[in-house]
């Protein structure tokens, strides 16, 4: 989700302060279950009760650094998105061998929010300096976000380690205001379809009282009969079409959302309502009419989609040389991504490649290949991304004929770990039944980068289209199936069932009318149900089979 920026008039009708709180348990560190276990804490990496070196009360905590970073942290509950709260916490380094740095997320129910990166991990440490340091920071929790994860780290300095960083006194507190209702709705509420993405955008809201937020609710469906919201009762976010309805909670200043992942040839509406405060306090624009806005999808099929959400997915890593290999890491937006380095203590020189699935690109015109990434330590030299037609799927790839891809992607020129949209690249001319790409990691005894990549999409448009074909297939039912799946058509067609893999799971020849096939045997997931007729034509609907 983008910034929130929230802004605060001064001069309001009525408004309510409440009395501010330090939702940190045990922040002062005056309580200890033993002399290395501080109460209330969920983890405490190498850390010790400490008595002489405190900035106030009687204990603080001492942290020694070692090869690895060392945490010390707390999931503070409680967080109310669109409130303001101070950050803070004192820490003291005067060692040589030890610096430290906050590394803490705002969270939804477990997992990280993006927001706020600058502010809560930074990429610089502290420095050496003989008396407490401050570190104080006001923000704006983000809408959707109820936890806040307070961490601090103690990593080594130099290659050594051994030395230590002294903690004390962990604030999260702020006071809730209650504003009036917003003033009026935001103007210009448009959406425009990106192949399976539905971009909104709309003109800010404005007027005496400007909003903390905004509910935007979604149908697919071209003539939407919207829920309109409650005063006092929040909206939670709903980003699940399966009931054909989805809600979002967007900050003010963000002046867009974008809806990824939707059905191929679908009709989308969508309405907005202005609100102020949150949680019970939520108070919602509802008099006059919201602006609303349509949009249809295109006939784009998802050919093959991986956000490396818990492990590799689909794709396989083939290590070449060196030790190291490509891995999942907590990282990307959502977090989960396939990382690779060949750095252990020092550079180690490394082959290794990240392999897709095999990919059945036939049939499919304007196939396009996208991802993300981030690139930090070394340099973009040996990182490459790769296409084959003629690979095996398990031998050494180096065995199979592959064209270099890379150059048609935009890679960071200085390296950071926010990761940047590579660019789209058309790859059509690949077109197979066994299609295979690669991101192939290399480093050496001088040079060992870090790649992460994630969000990796190809797509493609199936035959001749679905949007003027689709009156072929009469319908397709009960989706999502779980034993078998019933298809009308108009006329004798022959039928493919195809997973978002790209592979041909199942080929049929059918008649007109009404139609039974067995999906029993097929793992659950999404397929797309491809017929195509006598004369030619092609026509797709998407079923789930469970």
């Amino acid at each position: 989700m983008k910034k929130t920026y929230l802004i605060v008039l001064l001069t309001l009708v009525a408004s309510v302060t409440l009395v501010s709180q330090n939702l940190v348990n045990n922040g002062t560190l005056e309580n200890w279950d033993n002399a290395s276990t501080p109460t209330s804490w969920d983890v405490f990496d190498n850390i010790a009760q400490e008595s002489t070196t405190v900035y106030e009360g009687t204990y603080s905590a001492a942290q020694t650094s070692d090869d690895a970073s060392q945490k010390f942290r707390q999931d503070v509950y409680n967080i109310i998105g669109g409130q303001e709260y101070v950050i803070s916490y004192y820490y003291l380094d005067n060692s040589t061998s030890a610096r430290t740095r906050i590394w803490s997320y705002w969270m939804e129910d477990g997992t990280y929010l993006d927001d706020n990166a600058e502010e809560l991990r930074p990429s610089t440490y502290s420095e050496e300096n003989p008396d407490w340091q401050h570190y104080s920071v006001t923000l704006t929790a983000p809408l959707n976000a109820n936890e806040f994860r307070f961490d601090v780290r103690t990593y080594k300095q130099d290659g050594t380690y051994g030395g230590t960083i002294y903690f004390d006194d962990f604030s999260v507190s702020g006071d809730v205001v209650v504003y009036p209702e917003p003033s009026n709705y935001p103007t210009m509420f448009t959406a425009t379809a990106n192949g399976l993405s539905i971009d909104l955008s709309w003109d800010e809201s404005v007027g005496d009282q400007l909003p903390t937020g905004y509910l935007v609710l979604g149908e697919k469906t071209s003539k939407a009969l919207f829920d309109v919201p409650v005063d006092g009762t929040p909206v939670d976010n709903d980003l699940d079409w399966s009931d054909n309805k989805v809600s979002v909670n967007v900050s003010y200043g963000s002046g867009g959302y974008t809806f990824d992942g939707l059905e191929t040839n679908g009709s989308y509406s969508f309405t907005i309502y202005p609100f102020t405060n949150s949680g019970s306090n939520i108070d919602y624009k509802t008099d006059g009419t919201a602006p609303t806005a349509d949009a249809t999808t295109s006939n784009i099929s998802v050919i093959n989609s991986e956000t490396f959400d818990m492990d590799l997915g689909s794709w396989t890593g083939y290590n070449v040389t060196g030790d190291q290999m490509w891995e999942w890491a907590d990282f990307g937006n959502p977090p989960g991504c396939a990382k690779a380095s060949g750095y252990d203590g020092s550079p180690i020189e490394n082959e290794d490649w990240l392999i897709s699935p095999e990919l059945d690109l036939e049939g499919y015109t304007n196939i396009t290949l996208g991802f993300d990434h981030a690139r930090n330590f070394a340099s973009n030299d040996g990182l490459f991304v790769m296409i084959s037609t003629d690979y095996d799927g398990s031998s050494d790839p180096n065995t199979a004929t592959w064209e270099n891809l890379t150059a048609s992607f935009t890679f960071p020129d200085q390296g950071s770990w926010t990761f940047i949209d590579a660019g789209i690249k058309d790859i059509s001319s690949f077109a197979s039944d066994a299609t295979y790409i690669a991101f192939v990691y290399n480093s050496t005894t001088s040079d060992a980068s870090t790649w992460e990549v994630d969000n990796i999409e190809v797509l493609g448009v199936l035959g001749t289209g679905i949007s003027s074909n689709i009156e072929s297939i009469v319908s397709v039912y009960p989706n999502p199936a779980s034993d078998v799946l019933n298809i009308e058509l108009e006329e004798n067609s022959s039928v493919r069932l195809i997973s978002l893999t790209g592979k041909v799971v199942m080929v049929s020849e059918l008649v007109t009318g009404k139609n039974t096939l067995d999906v029993q045997q097929l793992p659950k997931g999404m397929y797309i149900v491809e017929t195509k007729t006598k004369s030619g034509i092609i026509s797709a609907r998407k079923v789930s089979v469970k």
